[in-house]
């Protein structure tokens, strides 16, 4: 192994040199009850995983159970770990890998959305221009003063990535992101 390359206690020195790393969608149908969210996190820091978005809401009320939507990054190998140690844990009911869902169906990817607030200076010239790039993006100013404007985006997490971008020059303050929530398309569930 060169010097650059010492493993870091991470699972993702474990993967075969030859496999490129993934970005991949993972759909999770859990119990809504204390301390769940905290074993499936616990599971990916625990074994060095990366998790790059996260979300989480009860999605069926009755049977008290909740979604996760957990956009991880690995090579095959380490994402068919991933899947199976969640699949282990004992509030775990479902785990889908979205992404290998989609392409089943023969789909690029999963719907993904996500919504973002983003705050930026309103005063000067870049007011107008604030403005006219909102609108083009579809964004919606949800407060604003004579000093800055608070807009709403959704959209697919590449678009809010164009959106701040471009707003960066204009005085960007503040982002908050939701994280991506997910599904296939088609008449099938989770």
């Amino acid at each position: 192994m060169s010097a650059h390359l010492q493993p870091t206690g991470s699972a993702y020195f474990i993967a075969k040199e030859t496999e490129l790393a993934e970005t991949h969608t993972l759909s999770v149908l859990v119990d809504n009850e204390p301390g769940v969210l905290a074993r499936v996190i616990g599971l990916f820091s625990g074994r060095g995983y990366n998790i790059e978005s996260l979300t989480v809401s009860e999605t069926e009320h009755e049977a008290h159970l909740s979604r996760i939507t957990i956009v991880t990054r690995g090579t095959p190998h380490v994402l068919e770990q991933i899947k199976n140690q969640l699949e282990r844990l004992v509030p775990v009911h479902r785990v889908v890998d979205l992404t290998v869902r989609a392409a089943g169906l023969g789909h690029d990817r999963p719907i993904e959305r996500e919504l973002a607030l983003v705050k930026v200076h309103g005063s000067g010239e870049h007011r107008v221009e604030a403005l006219r790039l909102a609108d083009a993006f579809r964004a919606s100013v949800i407060d604003a003063n004579i000093e800055h404007f608070v807009f709403e985006i959704t959209g697919k997490p590449s678009k809010i990535e164009q959106f701040i971008a471009i707003m960066k020059p204009l005085g960007l303050i503040e982002v908050c992101r939701t994280g991506i929530a997910a599904m296939n398309r088609g008449p099938q569930g989770m």
